[in-house]
This record gives structure tokens, C-alpha cells and sequence, in this order.
């Protein structure tokens, strides 16, 4: 029985239990809180799976300490990453997933699988219920559940199968990085309790989808949820163990009860709902820091089906207009947004500021930046998004901010650095605001306009089809994207005629050949494999007479060879079908031609 004088730990509370109040008893005073400033702001930090991995430490010294005096910080956490990709663990869980649905079936048992005593074997009281792998015996007083409550099976029922590998696998991941990373040997001892019980719970739960011989897509998303609770845990206790007093939040029963509508699609309604949730949950956490699970499931239709392994942003995202946070950071092992891709273009520059709309297309096409979905969420709540940088805490890194006219100031000043000098001094936001209407910054939107960036998406096919004339131009077209549709094919860039279509799609052997069957009923079909979509991104692009044409004479200049060319309707997209070997030239160039104007060296003359 437990003493329910002591209060509950930070590493065990449920998604029910929190603390409030300043003077917990039993909490050192020498932690460092969230400030107790009335009118201080929240602030979400999300983490991704490879900060959390290999910078948890440096998560806790360098980052959430120097913000807890001035804002109230709140850190969402993906699952950490492994040692090698393999290794990390959504992958390992969904490797288990798949292991406990594919085990060799054994005649003579009612679901094809053997298991001692029985899939009924007896389960006497006085057993002490233990680990699926048999590895560490519980004492009689131990509880029959793990921390969430879900039940643990007794020894009889304790097959050998490779999920218990792989979940021992995942076990020894999170131990080695919790010992590589505590030093205070109690709250350590706290930690390895609570991998092992998630680990057990986990083994629990794949053994029972064994018995049932299935795995529901919202079973799946339990599954995957366990990486989130473990590695929340793993920053939680680092965080404490380096004065800090964090709380670990499960968000896994904050969802709303959903109506009629949400059975169909997750609305805007529904995520505002959660996003109000989420909120209150967090603030009940009082001055300590909220260390909080991506995962936020179960939704209806699944949280993998209807949001996809991005949901920890999402979530970030929720939290952050729960709480009218002033800012939502998403730290990356990157500076921030760049004009071009700094690995392949050497004089790439790194973006200070950038529209939600520039950033959702650079999304599109290749740059990995933040869901559009995502972005959303908070952008229409006016909270700017920080891209920032694990290794580099102190850079200022990238904002995607909501004000348009900010924006326009920005990529003004952005494009009148190019043109006058190297080394121009950005102002902060507050001076681009405040701009008087007859300041330099403010005449500065009427100079030079540029590109913002320009990105290249590689791995893509195009495929041509053109109609056999047996079918009228609207019945052409409608098939054609029928078929798109029923394969669930995301079309890239597509340029139509009456009788002709050319789209570009990311390759994929076998879907791209059952399009491919499926499209010939409609005329002939021609595949054109290894191509990559170039595409040059600006908000102010459309004030910029002939940059159109720079871009194409550029490429033709450098032999670049153009498969197809396709602009937005909204202007600040221009993209084109490259062969995949000129990709990385092509980035270059463009890079050269249309977002600097004194190239440096021999790499280029002057415009």
C-alpha cells in the first residue's frame, strides 16, 4: 500500500494528477521553477526525436534553464531517436506491432498460437504478476498494473516471442541513455522503475493483440504512444536531476468526448476543443515545468491515419494556443530556415524571418520546415513560430510570423541586404512594427524585390498521359484523376491540355505501376523516372517583374534541360522538372542568379 502522505512523483503522474501549488511538500527548494510572474507568458519548446536523443542533456543546462526566469516554459517531446534508425523508437515499436502479428502459428491452440497453461491459464492471487520476459520477479505486494493501469499478466502467461526482443531492445535504448544521463542515483532508481513498467505494460498489450490476432488502428496508435511516454519521462527526471522541477504530463486521455461529426474528419472545431484541453492540463501543473507526451491519441479514425507521425508538433502546436503562448519554438540540429540547402549550397543564408506562406511551400517542395497543418494552428491565432537550433542555443535562428506586414518589411529588408551589401544589421520585430509610414524600413517595401528561397525535391517520377480520343476532354481529365484518387496518389506540380496531362509525383515502384495499368485505359502513358522539382519561393515575388525569365535563362545556360514548368496562382511559386543528376547544379545556379547579387570569387559575375 502506498503512503499517501508522500506526494505523488513528477515521473509517475497520471494525465489526472498533477500538483499546484509552489510549496509542494517534498520538493527540494532549490529547484528552479517557472516564473511566478502574473504577467509573464507561455512559452512551448518542442523537441524532436533526435534533440531528445543525442542533446538531452544540453536540452536541460543550456535551453529550458534560461528561459524559466522569464517566461513560463512548457516542452513537448517526441520519441527519442536510437543509435541508428533502426534503432529508433516509433521504429522499434512498430517492428513489435508487426512481430506480434506475425508469430509462426502452432496447431492445437484456439488462436493458432501456443502459450503456456493455455490462453485461459489460472491466475492465482497470490502470483505476483511479472514482466512477459521473465527478467525481473515482483514481489507479492507488487501491483497487478503498471503506472497507467494497464494490467500485468502473470508468469503462466508469459510466452517467448520476438516482440519480447524487441521490446528488450527498446528497454536497454532508454536505460543506457537514463544512466548516460542522471546522476542522482534516487531519482535514476525512479526512472528505470518507470521504463520497466512501460515496458511491461507494453509487452502486456502487444501479447493480448497477439491472443485477438489483431491490431486496430487505434491499438496502433497506443502502441506508438508508449515512445512518447518514455521519452518524457527520460527529460523529465534529467531536467530535475539538473535543479529544474519538471512535472511529466500524459496527454493520453485529454481528448474531448467527440461528437457525431468528428467520427467522420477531425474539423477545425475538434482541434480547438483539444486545444482548450490541453491547455487547462497544463496550467495545472502550477509553477513546475510541464513535460508533455506528443501523443494525444485516442482520436476518432486514429491519430496515425488522420494526423501521421507528425502529430508531437501538432500537439506542440495545440498546447501553444491553449495557453496564448507569446511564441512556439520547434528546436531542430539546424540554424533555422535557409535560402537554399547549406549541405548542397555553400553560400546559402540563413532566413531571419519568413511568411507561413513561404514556409508552407517550401514544405511542399523539399524542405523539411513545419507541417502546413501545423503551422496553421497557430498562425491564425497570431503566435509566431522559432525555428531554432540544439546545437546553437544562443542563435536567433528563423520566425515564421503571423503579421503580414512585418513580413513585407522583412523580405524588403532581406532583399535590399542583396542588393546594397554584404553584412546588413536586422533590425528585431519591435522596429519593423513600429516603423514610422515614411521611415526607410517602411519606403524600403516599395525597392528591390527578391526571392526568398529556392528548394529542390528529388525522387520524383512524371508521368505523361495522352488521351487515345475516344473520350471527350472532361471524361478524360475526370478519369485520369479518379485513378489518382483511389490510389491516393499526391499529385506535385501537373500541366494539363485538352487531350494531354503530365503530373509529377513522388516515385514509388509498385504504386506508380498499378497508376500506370490503371491509366492506359485512358490513352497512352509514358514514365519518366529520376527527375527532381526545382522550386524558387518569395512573397514578393510577384512584384518582381522577369524573374520567371532569369530563372529558365539561368538553367538554360547552365544545360540544365526543363521536363515541365508550372507556377501557383498565388505567385510566390514558380517550380520546374529537372533530371535529378542536375539537381544539386541547379540549386547553384539559381541560387547565384536570383538570390545574390555580388557572388563572391570565381563562382560568378555580378547581375
Amino acid at each position: 500500500m502506498s503512503d499517501l502522505s508522500s506526494p505523488p512523483s513528477p515521473l509517475s503522474m497520471s494525465s489526472g494528477e498533477s500538483s499546484s501549488s509552489s510549496s509542494l511538500p517534498g520538493t527540494p527548494p532549490n529547484l528552479h521553477q517557472n516564473s511566478i510572474d502574473p504577467s509573464a507568458k507561455w512559452l512551448v519548446q518542442k523537441f524532436g526525436g533526435t534533440s531528445v536523443g543525442k542533446f538531452a542533456v544540453k536540452i536541460a543546462e543550456d535551453i529550458v534553464s534560461q528561459y524559466l526566469d522569464q517566461y513560463k516554459v512548457a516542452v513537448v517531446c517526441s520519441a527519442r531517436s536510437g543509435s541508428t534508425k533502426a534503432l529508433g523508437t516509433t521504429n522499434l515499436l512498430l517492428k513489435a506491432a508487426s512481430e506480434a502479428l506475425s508469430q509462426k502459428k502452432t496447431p492445437g491452440s484456439p488462436n493458432g498460437t501456443e502459450t503456456p497453461n493455455g490462453i485461459f491459464g489460472r491466475f492465482n492471487a497470490s502470483q505476483p504478476a511479472t514482466p512477459l520476459d521473465g527478467s525481473r520477479p515482483r514481489s507479492k505486494s507488487s501491483p497487478k498494473s503498471d503506472s497507467a493501469g494497464t494490467p500485468l499478466l502473470p508468469i503462466s502467461c508469459a510466452p517467448d516471442t520476438s516482440f519480447n526482443r524487441t521490446v528488450d531492445v527498446l528497454r536497454e535504448e532508454h536505460l543506457i541513455a537514463a544512466r548516460a544521463s542522471v546522476r542522482d542515483p534516487e531519482v535514476l532508481k525512479e526512472l528505470e522503475d518507470e521504463i520497466d513498467r512501460d515496458c511491461d505494460s507494453l509487452r502486456s498489450f502487444l501479447f493480448a493483440a497477439q491472443v485477438i490476432n489483431e491490431i486496430s488502428p487505434r491499438s496502433k496508435d497506443s502502441i506508438v504512444g508508449y515512445g512518447e511516454r518514455m521519452a518524457c519521462k527520460v527529460i523529465t527526471a534529467i531536467l530535475r536531476d539538473r535543479g529544474i522541477d519538471a512535472e511529466y504530463v500524459s496527454l493520453e486521455n485529454v481528448v474531448p468526448a467527440c461528437t457525431e461529426d468528428d467520427e467522420e474528419t477531425l474539423g477545425q472545431i475538434f482541434y480547438d476543443r483539444v486545444a482548450v484541453a490541453v491547455g487547462n492540463r497544463i496550467r495545472e501543473c502550477g509553477p513546475r515545468v510541464p513535460v508533455i507526451t506528443g501523443f494525444f491519441g485516442p482520436v476518432p479514425g486514429s491519430l496515425l491515419r488522420q494526423v501521421g507521425r507528425g502529430y508531437t508538433d501538432l500537439l506542440a502546436a495545440l498546447a501553444a494556443v491553449g495557453l496564448q503562448a507569446s511564441e512556439l519554438q520547434i528546436w531542430k540540429e539546424v540554424d533555422g530556415i535557409f535560402t537554399a540547402d547549406p549541405r548542397k549550397v555553400p553560400t546559402a543564408r540563413l532566413i531571419p524571418i519568413i511568411s507561413p506562406e513561404e514556409a508552407a511551400e517550401l514544405t511542399y517542395y523539399g524542405s523539411e520546415v513545419v507541417h502546413p497543418f501545423t503551422m496553421e494552428q497557430v498562425i491564425r491565432k497570431k503566435i509566431p513560430i522559432r525555428i531554432k537550433n540544439v546545437e546553437n542555443p544562443r542563435g536567433g535562428g528563423t520566425v515564421i510570423h503571423p503579421d503580414a506586414e512585418i513580413d513585407a518589411a522583412a523580405a524588403s529588408l532581406e532583399s535590399e541586404r542583396i542588393a546594397v551589401a554584404n553584412g546588413w544589421a536586422y533590425k528585431p520585430l519591435s522596429a519593423l512594427s513600429t516603423s514610422p509610414p515614411n521611415s526607410p524600413t517602411r519606403r524600403i517595401k516599395q525597392a528591390l524585390k527578391a526571392p526568398t528561397a529556392v528548394t529542390i525535391k528529388e525522387n520524383i517520377v512524371v508521368v505523361n498521359v495522352n488521351s487515345n480520343r475516344k473520350n471527350v476532354s472532361h471524361g478524360f481529365l475526370a478519369g485520369i484523376f479518379g485513378v489518382l484518387d483511389r490510389f491516393g496518389v499526391v499529385v506535385d506540380l501537373i500541366s494539363t491540355s485538352e487531350v494531354h496531362v503530365s503530373m509529377a509525383i513522388e516515385d514509388g515502384e509498385k504504386r506508380v505501376s498499378k497508376v500506370v495499368k490503371e491509366l492506359q485505359k485512358y490513352g497512352s502513358v509514358t514514365v519518366v523516372r529520376d527527375m527532381a522539382i526545382l522550386s524558387l519561393v518569395g512573397k514578393q515575388m510577384q512584384h518582381l517583374v522577369g524573374i520567371a525569365g532569369r530563372m529558365f535563362t539561368t538553367l538554360g545556360q547552365g544545360n540544365v534541360n526543363i521536363e515541365m514548368i508550372s507556377q501557383g496562382a498565388n505567385e510566390i511559386n514558380i517550380s520546374c522538372v529537372i533530371e535529378g543528376r542536375d539537381a544539386v547544379k541547379a540549386l547553384n545556379l539559381i541560387h547565384q542568379s536570383c538570390l545574390q547579387v555580388k557572388p563572391e570569387g570565381p563562382k560568378g559575375r555580378g547581375m
